[in-house]
């Protein structure tokens, strides 16, 4: 998916100019010019910032949602999965179309040297997960963690956090955070 472009149909969609945008958002205008432009590619955290201007939720931008996926899907297949996830960080949501979903479930990949951003996550939902091959380092508020295969971890998500893989080898995760946050 072209995010750049993206960004812009839903900016106009919701009849905001750049300026406005950026000024809702907390950002430059010159931030959400080059995100459009695709000049940058914005961390997760950035994106998210930029579209709580809109206000849109990561699953809505990145779900092109057709009448026909409103009907409550049960199973997915791999192709299925929307990625909500940056070029660095794979996040493949698992129940894009489920209605007024409560839960977030996604199967993270984060490659060597990949993190969610220098900016800290924080929000109102409780985050589990459990690593399923490499390792991760996981800071919750000053704490550093070092999480390898088969560790889980399960914190309250108004504490600031980041993951960040500075290890050689691929991290899959399989993650939740309730309620939905994506």
């Amino acid at each position: 998916m072209d995010v750049g472009a993206r960004l812009k149909t839903v900016r106009l969609l919701n009849n905001l100019s750049q300026r406005e945008l950026a000024k809702r958002a907390g950002v430059t205008n010159s931030t959400i010019s080059m995100i459009e432009k695709n000049s940058v590619s914005p961390s997760i955290s950035s994106l998210k910032k930029v579209l709580n201007g809109i206000p849109i939720s990561l699953v809505d931008f990145f779900a092109e949602v057709e009448e026909s996926e409103l009907s409550q899907q049960i199973t997915y297949s791999p192709d299925e999965l929307v990625n909500i996830g940056t070029d660095d960080v794979q996040m493949h949501l698992v129940g894009k179309a489920f209605p007024n979903r409560q839960l977030t479930f996604l199967v993270e990949t984060y490659p060597s040297e990949a993190d969610t951003g220098t900016e800290m996550l924080e929000n109102d939902a409780e985050e589990g997960g459990y690593i399923l091959e490499g390792k991760i380092e996981l800071t919750v508020g000053n704490e550093v963690f070092v999480l390898s295969k088969g560790d889980s971890y399960y914190f309250d998500n108004n504490k600031q956090h980041r993951f960040r893989n500075p290890f050689k080898k691929v991290c899959k995760i399989i993650s939740a955070t309730t309620p939905a946050n994506f």
